[in-house]
């Protein structure tokens, strides 16, 4: 069986930083400088290069060079002797040096007189044992005399002051560690970490950093391995940004870093809470180094309690997220199994109910409970697992999987799916596999409709995919655990648990249908119509978010003129004829005013006559697109002292469509949110901004909610994930923006 993915990269990138991790075991390796000694000379008329390299050392000849920028100073082509031939595993064929050797180059100054260049020297090498230095710049100055005959002078690096004393008085003195020819430190040194009670319920960390050094803001991550307190995220200062050579555009903190990590937790007394700090940093002179996990036991005093109300706000996603980490696992898949349950009944998962149901109608008179019950099981597990794999992988990567199966054609062909589908439970034809395979299958398992489970998982896959575009604080919550620990178990395990409870109702779903559909007569055909007639309920549901608002209300009028015209066909065939009768009719009037709605310009299917509908005042939202963007937009806001709430929204978002109409229309909300810059990031493309922007947040998908502070800084613990019904959102955003 194929290994995972996810573990063969983490395998992949274990083994890339195992050589440089080995730079911190006492005595293995050297420093650069201690590895590469030289001094360097000249006589007037050229520089000389003498480098000693030490035993187990070797330098390679493409990636060495000299320069100078000084005005008025020309340097010709260096002079190298002859190294050996070495056969590098990146590289391949590549001379290098070893030992002692000089390299000469011709230097011409402008007018006369002895002067002072400076000089920079190019070089990489690596150490027989695998550890391979990056590329490195030195600075240095040779003294060049005004003839020939003038006694040299020789400017010597690499001697003098050793030891993490010279190194930490030159960091003092702003001498650039690392940057001039210098040793680099020991991460330890260069990022030196405090973790101290900040009250009862926040713990306070404190980065000092060296001079020409610098931490990842997306490589900070804090968590407890204990059983009595939850994290929240942590909130940080703004940092700068800083285009890097690998991970691209990232935002790094200098000098000196403060994060404040809010802590709830139950009871209320003093308490030791355990955390594990992991951070990543480079040095400017090139030098990366591997992740760092710093380990810490805070005393925390009495006073914090679980509700956070004393202190700062812990959000439910993040709240979920420290109860996956640390919680008992029988208890963490029985809470996610009821937190899928709840998210069964809302309109991102609700139409998979008619989606199930076509599927055990279409089967006609074969369908039993046994045979109903097991089709939903199908189902359900293939949307159960796609949706736990999908997560997984979503949350190793940081992609938004669910966005990239948003895209209009992939949208387009499954709604076609479900006209097709339709037209099928309407009688016009059948879809069926050609008889000669239908009887192989057939006789391989005993005259059951062999394939047909199969197919079923695969509907249930592609419905977790493109049905199911929501994202709520308890997905948010399993993926940040995946992403940021990289405890896949727990995480993986708490997303299946909660997929499955998001399918148990469909399981009732099956089981009742197998004894509430007739097994044969007349009546079948109309159950089988109706059915028909939801496939394109969710087909009107899903095309609806591409089209413009009026186009959207003739294409809901589709199903409604279709529940018409079989509740017409039923009428002939029904005892109690009213009921078709009164069905079709409201279904024949629910179409009409669809029409006329769209021909008077509205959008809302719950409301289609915009002249009569309930006006709600709408917030005034400015768009954003980038990150460059939203930067100025905060800096604005906090040149004006005035507090920033951003929305990321996308078209294909239910609820988001649910925020905008109930939770942003609230005089409450409104109310709360008076003085507050508005943004809103429409993520609906899925473009390559877009996805800067997401990840820029760290976040999975829409709705999402971030609020800034006054200072500029985000309340990160104050994210809204997921639909908030406007009574609790508006005190949250009040306190968010306060």
């Amino acid at each position: 069986m194929p290994r995972p993915r996810p573990l063969i990269l983490a395998l992949a990138a274990l083994a890339m930083l195992l050589p440089l991790a080995a730079v911190h075991a006492d005595d293995e390796f050297l420093p650069p400088l201690q590895a590469y000694r030289y001094t360097i000379d000249s006589d007037g008329q050229r520089i000389v290069v003498h480098w000693r390299v030490e035993p187990g050392y070797y330098l390679y000849r493409k990636r060495m060079g000299i320069v100078t920028e000084a005005p008025g100073v020309t340097l010709g082509e260096a002079v190298y002797p002859r190294g050996e031939l070495h056969t590098d595993e990146y590289f391949g064929e590549q001379e290098i040096f070893r030992g002692a050797f000089d390299v000469t180059v011709p230097v011409t100054i402008e007018g006369a007189g002895a002067r002072d260049v400076p000089i920079t020297l190019k070089l990489q090498g690596c150490a027989d044992a695998g550890l391979c230095y990056p590329p490195t710049s030195w600075e240095t100055v040779v003294s060049v005399p005004a003839a020939a005959t003038a006694a040299d002078t020789t400017a010597t690096a690499g001697s003098g002051p050793t030891g993490l004393d010279a190194l930490l008085a030159q960091a003092r003195s702003g001498g650039g560690i690392g940057a001039g020819g210098d040793e680099f430190l020991d991460p330890d040194v260069a990022f030196r970490l405090a973790a101290i009670a900040d009250g009862p319920d926040r713990v306070r960390l404190t980065w000092e950093i060296a001079p020409d050094y610098y931490l990842y803001r997306e490589r900070l991550a804090v968590t407890t391995t204990g059983t009595g307190a939850t994290l929240g995220s942590p909130t940080l200062p703004r940092g700068e940004s800083h285009s890097d050579e690998y991970f691209g555009e990232q935002e790094i903190y200098r000098e000196e870093l403060t994060a404040t990590v809010p802590v709830a937790r139950a009871g209320g007394v003093a308490m030791t809470l355990p955390l594990a700090v992991t951070y990543q940093g480079c040095a400017d002179a090139g030098l990366c180094y591997p992740p760092i996990t710093k380990t810490f036991n805070v005393d925390l005093p009495a006073g914090g309690t679980m509700s956070a109300t004393a202190g700062d706000f812990v959000s439910k996603q993040d709240r979920m997220a420290g109860f996956i980490r640390s919680g008992n696992l029988l208890y963490v898949i029985g809470f996610f199994f009821g937190a899928g349950l709840l998210l069964a009944f809302t309109p991102c998962v609700l139409p998979m109910v008619p989606i199930l149901s076509g599927i055990i109608a279409g089967q006609g008179a074969n369908v039993t409970t046994r045979r109903a019950f097991f089709l939903s099981l199908s189902y359900v597990l293939g949307m159960a697992c796609t949706y736990t794999l999908a997560g997984i992988a979503a949350a190793a990567a940081g992609a938004q999987v669910q966005a990239v199966f948003q895209q209009p054609w992939i949208v387009t062909v499954f709604a076609l799916l479900f006209v097709v589908l339709a037209l099928s439970m309407f009688g016009l034809f059948t879809i069926q596999m050609p008889a000669a395979i239908q009887t192989r299958l057939a006789d391989a398992s005993n005259r059951q409709q062999a394939g047909t489970f199969g197919g079923v998982a695969v509907m249930g896959a592609l419905s977790a995919l493109i049905v199911t575009t929501c994202v709520a604080p308890a997905l948010v919550a399993t993926l940040a655990v995946i992403g940021q620990s990289g405890n896949v178990l727990r995480g993986g395990l708490a997303l299946f648990a909660m997929s499955l409870g998001m399918g148990a109702p469909l399981l009732a779903v099956g089981a009742s249908a197998g004894k509430l559909l007739p097994k044969a007569g007349a009546w079948m055909d109309t159950v089988k119509r109706a059915f028909g007639v939801l496939f394109l309920v969710v087909a009107a549901w899903m095309l609806a978010r591409l089209v413009p608002g009026p186009l959207a209300l003739l294409l809901w009028a589709v199903p409604a003129f279709a529940a018409l015209w079989v509740c017409w066909l039923a009428v002939a065939r029904s005892r109690r004829k009213w009921i078709p009768r009164l069905v079709g009719g409201l279904a024949g009037l629910y179409g009409a005013v669809l029409l006329a709605g769209a021909l008077l310009g509205g959008s809302d299917p719950l409301a289609p006559i915009p002249q009569l509908a309930r006006t709600h005042g709408e917030l005034p939202f400015t768009t954003i697109k980038s990150v460059a963007d939203l930067e100025a937009r905060v800096e604005a806001a906090r040149a004006a002292g005035q507090p920033v709430m951003l929305d990321f929204y996308a078209d294909w978002c239910v609820s988001c469509k649910e925020m905008e109409k109930y939770t942003f229309t609230d005089p409450s909300v409104q109310a709360a949110l008076a003085r507050v810059v508005l943004l809103r990031a429409d993520v609906t493309a899925n473009d390559a901004e877009d996805q800067a922007l997401l990840k820029h947040f760290g976040i999975y998908g829409p709705p999402t909610i971030a609020f800034y502070g006054a200072d500029g800084v985000e309340r990160r613990n104050f994210r809204v994930v997921g639909y908030m019904k406007a009574g609790e959102f508006a005190p949250l955003a009040a306190r968010a923006t306060e």
